[in-house]
């Protein structure tokens, strides 16, 4: 938890930061993500400069509910990460970036903690296309995303998002 508060503090920090540079606003996008390190996430992204390209961040949360005779399953994700675009067009970049995902559920079972709830964090890579319009308007990206943990290796993972750029 204190490293999902560390990231939204920073991510404040530096589009504060990046606004008081000049009149130009650094480029934001708020997307919704199927697949990837959020399984179902709403996320923010910005970068860390005035610039369409360059180095930037993301967080997100997203989530699932599952429910049966005997029992119910939540599960919430909060994706976190750094990335960064390369591109010419100022329309479309390559996108290469890093991150974790904090992971918390409330099912019972001998993996969680005393009070029937399972937290942990995996880490995930982003290798993908990103449509971003230097205008504004319809944001797109479609990434390669391998997943690692503890013990577990998830190379051929991915996600498909859609939003909007501002």
């Amino acid at each position: 938890m204190k490293k999902i508060i560390f990231a939204l503090a920073l991510l404040v920090t530096v589009n504060a930061n990046a606004q008081k540079e000049g009149s130009v606003p650094p480029a934001k996008a708020i997307y919704f993500e199927l697949g990837g390190p959020g399984i179902a996430s709403l996320n923010y992204d910005m970068r860390f400069s005035r610039s369409e390209s360059g180095l930037g961040g993301r967080i997100g949360i997203g989530g699932f509910s599952l429910k049966d005779d005997y029992e119910s399953v939540g599960v919430i994700f909060v994706p976190v990460g750094i990335n960064y675009l390369i591109g010419k067009d100022n329309k479309n970049y390559f996108e290469l970036g890093a991150g974790f995902t904090y992971v918390s559920s409330n099912e019972s079972s001998n993996y969680y903690d005393e009070d029937g709830n399972f937290r942990s964090t995996f880490g995930h890579l982003n290798f993908g296309y990103r449509l971003q319009p230097a205008n504004g308007g319809f944001f797109f990206r479609a990434a390669i995303n391998p997943v690692f943990g503890k013990g577990f290796f998830i190379p051929y993972y991915g996600g498909l998002a859609f939003g909007y750029k501002f």
